[in-house]
């Protein structure tokens, strides 16, 4: 804490204003703390948003396909699939 000329805290010369300026300048530090987390949070995103199937609303078999056509699964596999959603 810091001590102005008179032996009292610093603000005190403000009388209770500079107190209630000292509290509201450190909702607002602690709120610009608060929303830079959530930004960043939010722009790197979650492990479910990286392959972007839930957020486009593809059917299954469209995610099938396209599974098979990146060469994630073989065409065994592919037509095994195809048959269990069918």
């Amino acid at each position: 804490m810091m001590w102005g000329f008179d032996g009292g805290p610093a603000w005190s010369g403000f009388g209770w204003f500079g107190g209630v300026f000292m509290i509201l300048w450190w909702v607002v530090i602690i709120a610009g703390i608060i929303a830079l987390v959530k930004w960043i949070a939010a722009s790197s995103g979650g492990s479910h948003e990286s392959c972007g199937h839930e957020k486009r609303g593809d059917s299954a078999m469209d995610i099938l396909k396209e599974r098979y056509a990146s060469g994630e699964i073989d065409k065994k596999e592919f037509e095994e699939k195809k048959k269990d959603i069918s």
